[in-house]
């Protein structure tokens, strides 16, 4: 089920979910709405800070899709100010997400390094049927704040 962005006049903040019940979690979908909720940010955010934010949702997304079955959803949330966005990714595995030691000879493997090095705070909830994965992604505007 996808819920469109909205946004509240007042706060700037605009939210996004999307459920995905069946197949898989679609990266490009997650990457495509974190654009598009970006898009409408006020103040709008520099290209760097998209692109990261858009790594940072492949990355989890990807992650959900590889190591668990079944059902996933993707929240999106737009803090006020434009300040930084909030990225959730819920899944049915109840494994949390384990670091690899670093190897630079191995392909693959580097997505949580890379979502902790662009992420502000990065938190893991357990669920009764899974968990939720949650990286805050500071962006940084084009006003430069």
């Amino acid at each position: 089920m996808d819920i469109p962005l909205r946004t509240q006049a007042r706060t700037q903040d605009a939210h996004y979910r999307r459920d995905w019940t069946t197949g898989t979690c679609s990266g490009a979908d997650a990457r495509a709405a974190v654009a598009a909720l970006l898009g409408s940010a006020h103040p709008a955010p520099v290209r760097r800070s998209v692109q990261d934010a858009q790594l940072v949702v492949s990355e989890l997304v990807t992650n959900a899709a590889k190591h668990a079955p079944g059902p996933c959803a993707l929240g999106l949330e737009l803090l006020p100010g434009a300040r930084a966005l909030r990225i959730s990714v819920t899944d049915t595995s109840r494994e949390p997400p384990r670091p690899r030691p670093p190897d630079p000879t191995r392909v693959g493997g580097h997505g949580l390094h890379l979502v902790t090095v662009l992420s502000r705070d990065l938190e893991v909830t357990m669920l009764p049927e899974g968990k939720r994965v949650t990286a805050t992604v500071p962006l940084v505007s084009e006003g430069g704040y």
